[in-house]
């Protein structure tokens, strides 16, 4: 396939924020893009204020005629989350169409870019954002598919003047085998996905096949106590090649230095919250300077970095509530992101609205989950989000809340947790969650806005 040559694409699940980010890069290539997802969500009226036609009925009749020949100019990409009956699916493979997903097609954008690849269970959406808002802030410039919507560019695909591309590289279903690294990061390989990976063993053996895709003359930068082999270890709190010291917070704000042997850059103020994002920002610090980016650039940009949109996202913050909503679906993102929070406002209640996502994910974790939710005040969970799955049979939030041992504890649906809002004082607020916990982000800032 060659890329210059497409001129059409139709994309099948393209409101998910991979998909999505393809469908804006063909767009902005100039390729007449169409595509179907299941619902509607404010990510697809955004791609058709942006002149993509979405259709959300499973209706071969909704195809664009263009799309049923079969031809070197036309693209069609789907995602493994589409069911198997797709009416659609099942339509453009009879008419002669090679369905690629998503990660065929960045590997084959890969392959002919300098590619900066930041794989990870957690951290990977934020480091790559970062990694890509260096290297835009300073002149450096790139393109950049982004696992999230960019606070900095309210986007999650970003075109750059030059032939450097960062892709966050995702673990799920071996996505990320598909691309060619330059330089590879790898900033956790905790045990998940293990309806696809079986065992924690396999999620490691593939991540080592990741690294092992790393072209002649390329990087590996792998977060320290890892069990793969690297040319650069790095850590945000222990001595490792490059690593965080003097990590502290000041009026709200973290700083830290960077070290590199006997090198340093003293003070950097880092625009986001938490721990775990100073860590992330040493990984992308180490990029930049492997492209030859100056270190005065590095950390002005840095300071105004903003993140990524329900990664640590402050909603409200005024004197009489703080407000952060957040993506942790994982017992260790939790634990970072929660960790974060005590360490900001240790003097607050802190109230924890969760909503489990997957009921595989919730079961093979379930101690984690509890022990994390109990460093809460207040545990409010939501249902578990299905997302691909069928129920599974005594795996449910109220088992799980069977086993938080915080002081105040309860199984809430989204009108409850609104209620409460409404009619109690909430200090110190989170909402955490992948699946459509989101909903009740607009709906609690008014609330707690005008509280």
């Amino acid at each position: 396939m060659k890329i210059d040559a497409i001129k059409q694409v139709y994309l099948i699940g393209i409101g998910g924020i991979g998909m999505s980010g393809l469908a804006r890069y063909f767009a902005h290539l100039g390729s007449v893009v169409k595509g179907y997802d299941r619902t509607e969500t404010e990510l697809t009226k955004t791609l058709v204020s942006e002149g993509i036609e979405i259709s959300y009925v499973d209706d071969v009749n909704t195809i664009d005629p263009i799309f049923n020949i079969s031809n070197e100019e036309t693209l069609i990409i789907f995602t493994p989350a589409i069911p198997k009956d797709s009416k659609i699916k099942h339509h453009l493979e009879e008419v002669g169409h090679t369905l690629h997903k998503r990660s065929e097609v960045l590997g084959i954008i890969s392959e002919s870019r300098f590619t900066i690849g930041v794989a990870g269970t957690h951290g990977k959406t934020t480091t790559s954002t970062m990694v890509a808002h260096i290297l835009k802030d300073s002149g450096f410039d790139c393109s950049a598919f982004l696992g999230g919507i960019s606070s900095n560019y309210d986007t999650n695909v970003l075109y750059g003047n030059n032939d450097v591309v960062v892709v966050e590289a995702d673990e799920y279903d071996r996505s990320f085998l598909t691309l060619h690294p330059n330089i590879a990061i790898v900033t956790s390989a905790d045990a998940d996905h293990l309806d696809i990976y079986g065992d924690a063993s396999q999620l490691l053996t593939t991540f080592q096949m990741y690294l092992d895709r790393v072209v002649e003359g390329g990087t590996r930068i792998v977060k320290k106590g890892l069990p793969f082999e690297s040319q650069i270890s790095y850590s945000g709190h222990d001595v490792a090649d490059v690593y965080a010291s003097n990590v502290h917070v000041k009026d709200g704000e973290f700083y830290f230095d960077y070290i590199s042997g006997d090198a340093k850059i003293e003070d950097i103020h880092l625009g986001i919250p938490g721990t775990h994002n100073v860590e992330n920002a040493v990984a992308a610090i180490t990029v930049a300077r492997i492209l030859g980016i100056a270190d005065d650039k590095i950390k002005v940009a840095l300071t105004n970095f903003r993140g990524v949109k329900r990664r640590f996202e402050y909603i409200v913050r005024s004197p009489s509530a703080i407000y952060v909503d957040d993506y942790a679906h994982h017992p260790e993102e939790l634990r970072a992101f929660l960790s974060s929070m005590r360490k900001l406002y240790p003097n607050k209640k802190l109230t924890v609205v969760f909503q489990p996502h997957l009921f595989t994910r919730t079961r093979d974790f379930i101690e984690g989950f509890a022990e994390v939710l109990s460093m809460a005040d207040r545990v409010l969970l939501m249902e578990i989000y299905p997302a691909r799955e069928l129920p599974i049979e005594g795996v449910n939030s109220s088992w799980l809340l069977s086993k938080i041992t915080a002081p105040e504890k309860a199984v809430v649906t989204a009108e409850e947790v609104l209620a409460i809002a409404q009619h109690e004082k909430l200090e110190l607020l989170v909402t955490v969650g992948a699946g459509d916990i989101d909903k009740l982000v607009k709906p609690l800032k008014e609330i707690l806005a005008h509280a």
